[in-house]
């Protein structure tokens, strides 16, 4: 119950925003952005929910629910890496749902460096955790060859693990401030 009730609170934290702010969003809300951050599309605030409700309730259920349909109880040898990229990747999800509200509260994307920064930091992350991960068939590089055999496993996830933290940092650095 620890571990599960800081969880808890931050997938309920964008519930928790958009119910505060739900009477002082307009009727139509920006819903899309172009490329030059401009609003292209306008709908029903009720049109935001969806996305909330995918973007941290789902992933919230989907990893409960990973190790329940895991075949052969492989993520059970990962120790702690489950639960802490299970906290990585939710807190990610609801972050964005936050900014998503924020956005559609002002009307507009005031920087989508935030957006950016957020996916750098997750591929650092998970990269660096590639190296650790035992072989299974939710989390890692899984193709039949990797799950096939514990070696190529380890080999392509040191590689991977690698790629995706230059990855990261290249996202970090690069992005617009």
């Amino acid at each position: 119950m620890k571990k599960v009730l800081p969880l808890l609170l931050i997938v309920v934290l964008p519930f928790i925003y958009i119910s505060y702010i739900w009477g002082d969003l307009p009727e139509k809300v920006p819903l899309h952005w172009n490329s030059q951050m401009e609003i292209d599309r306008y709908g029903d605030k009720q049109e935001i929910l969806p996305i909330i409700f995918s973007l941290t309730l789902m992933t919230y259920l989907i990893f409960l629910v990973i190790p329940l349909i895991d075949p052969k109880n492989k993520l059970n040898s990962m120790g702690g890496k489950f639960q802490k990229i299970k906290f990585l990747v939710i807190t990610l999800m609801s972050l964005l749902s936050l900014f998503i509200i924020y956005s559609v509260k002002e009307q507009s994307v005031f920087s989508p460096n935030f957006i950016i920064l957020a996916v750098g930091v997750l591929y650092l992350v998970l990269g660096n955790y590639f190296k650790t991960i035992k072989p299974n068939y939710f989390i890692g590089l899984r193709t039949p060859w990797t799950l096939e055999d514990e070696n190529v496993w380890n080999k392509t996830h040191a590689l991977g693990g690698q790629m995706w933290f230059i990855g990261g940092i290249i996202v970090v650095i690069s992005r617009k401030y």
